[in-house]
């Protein structure tokens, strides 16, 4: 199985390593980490990178695409390049997904016109501009193409696939390894739960 990570500047790391630290140990698991030259790709803070192996030329086809978020989704959403492909390599997934602003990238390929998907909690007007309709929910499935919201999200989307393709037994599993048990210090993960103040500490406008 197939599973390709296409990454750009200025991705987020948690959006790509989340998932890929979950599907990883599906039985027969392949993973790429794609970009459109091999080499050191930045994320959105330049301590960090991740070595893409492959171009994206050289990818014709994919099992599970997985399109992360970061400050570099407004220009990957408006790269035609980078938009052909998706939309190639989605013709030919079993699952097409994406993890917090990622999902722009699949709306400005026009996959999500119409369709119900998430996003982050800062960008759901911009996430409707492509045509979605915007879902409060951490994981949304519109027949193959899954869109979890923001950051840590993906690791939920990635065990929701895991239990689809290898079954809940093996999905507890990963989900036991990696020992995701969440139980943070604080109940502010939203920003109803959050409230004004917290929300504006962010930077980020709601919307």
């Amino acid at each position: 199985m197939d599973i390709v990570i296409p990454l750009f500047p200025n991705f987020t790391a948690l959006d790509a390593i989340g998932p890929y630290e979950v599907l990883r140990s599906l039985p027969g698991a392949r993973i790429t980490f794609a970009a459109a030259e091999p080499g050191l790709v930045h994320a959105d803070n330049p301590a960090l990178a991740i070595n893409a192996a492959a171009a994206l030329s050289e990818i014709e086809s994919a099992d599970v695409l997985v399109v992360p978020g970061g400050g570099g989704t407004r220009t990957a959403m408006k790269d035609e390049t980078m938009l052909a492909w998706i939309r190639r390599i989605h013709a030919t997934t079993r699952y097409t997904t994406s993890v917090c602003s990622g999902s722009l990238v699949l709306g400005g390929a026009g996959l999500l016109d119409g369709l119900e998907a998430t996003t982050h909690w800062s960008l759901v007007k911009l996430l409707e501009s492509t045509g979605a309709k915007y879902t409060e929910q951490r994981v949304v499935q519109q027949g193959k193409i899954v869109t979890a919201a923001g950051v840590s999200s993906g690791i939920d989307m990635a065990l929701t696939l895991a239990a689809q393709i290898a079954g809940d037994d093996i999905a507890k599993a990963l989900q036991l390894g990696i020992e995701y048990d969440p139980q943070p210090p604080f109940d502010a993960g939203s920003p109803a739960k959050a409230g004004p103040e917290i929300v504006a500490l962010t930077g980020m406008a709601e919307g």
